[in-house]
């Protein structure tokens, strides 16, 4: 029996090229998140009841009463909302401060926030209709009350010669709005991780029909009013 005969390339003759080995695809990598300790808690629910909602039941409600002579204590003005905003004009050039605004935004009230858009274009700010240009956030029930107390007791008394906050900013229906000029008055904002310093503008919606009814229930929940 002959063995086949194995053919050799000769000297002049070119080898094939050998075919590649197939590779498996890469699995897609997800994205680094930047402080893994706090996102992984950011949008639990809140459990237990809010220290300021007992207040408010214990405290706030009696005192309403007496100075308005209300003769229900379904009468009393009471918390529906809080709405917080961050318009970030320079993401139109750069997305990734926006990107960065949404996950602060997050980790300060504990709940995913919403991208807004630009309703309509502007030449001159090179703002196009559609375009990113900000985040918001709605609180209600038990969150609204747990940023209110965060933002009562931790985050306002860390601004630099803090002597209340104006009583003026009413919106003639019992509704507040305060302006803060960085986010990192909140403790949960750690300054390494900040790509751009944001302020932020925080509104305050009550159930009250006038504003004196509205800045008394703020007043009675611990809102420090500057005199």
């Amino acid at each position: 029996m002959t063995k086949p005969e194995t053919k050799t390339a000769s000297k002049g003759q070119a080898k094939a090229p050998a075919k590649p080995e197939s590779k498996a695809a890469p699995k897609p990598v997800s994205k680094p998140v930047s402080r893994p300790d706090v996102a992984a808690k950011v949008y639990e629910e809140p459990k237990g009841p809010a220290r300021l909602k007992e207040h408010y039941k214990e405290k706030v409600v009696p005192a309403m009463m007496k100075t308005f002579s209300y003769r229900n204590e379904m009468q009393v003005p009471h918390l529906e909302a809080i709405v917080l905003n961050v318009g970030m004009g320079k993401a139109t050039q750069n997305g990734k401060l926006l990107d960065s605004a949404v996950e602060e935004l997050g980790i300060i009230s504990g709940q995913r926030p919403v991208v807004t858009k630009a309703r309509k274009a502007i030449a001159n700010f090179k703002l196009r209709k559609g375009l990113a240009i900000g985040t918001k956030v709605t609180l209600r029930g038990r969150r609204m009350y747990e940023f209110l107390d965060r933002l009562l007791t931790m985050a306002l008394p860390r601004i630099r010669d803090f002597k209340g906050i104006s009583p003026k900013a009413f919106d003639g229906r019992g509704n507040y709005t305060l302006g803060l000029k960085e986010q990192l008055i909140f403790p949960e904002i750690k300054y390494d991780s900040v790509q751009s310093i944001h302020g932020m503008d925080i509104t305050i919606v009550t159930s009250a029909n006038t504003n004196e009814e509205g800045k008394a229930l703020l007043k009675e929940m611990g809102v420090p009013f500057r005199v």
